[in-house]
């Protein structure tokens, strides 16, 4: 199965992924519209590295959730 097809699994399934999935949803959105600004203050960069870090973070933790369900079924 293909991680694309997990995902979709646990969007529907897994509140945890469904939740990380939204605020990683919502981060990109906010992250978008910081960049389409043709200059950033200061502020403006450290918070659009917060955010950066945010959604990785996010993003990390539903790739584990997409590794751990995919080993979790590999064994069944």
């Amino acid at each position: 199965m293909r991680d694309e097809q997990i995902a979709e699994i646990l969007a529907k399934e897994n509140d945890e992924y469904k939740k990380l999935s939204e605020e990683h949803r919502s981060l990109d959105s906010t992250l978008s519209n910081m960049l389409s600004k043709h200059y950033l203050t200061t502020d403006e960069e450290l918070e659009k590295k917060r955010i950066q870090k945010m959604k990785l973070q996010k993003k990390d933790r539903m790739a584990e959730i997409i590794r751990e369900y995919r080993k979790a079924h590999t064994l069944n």
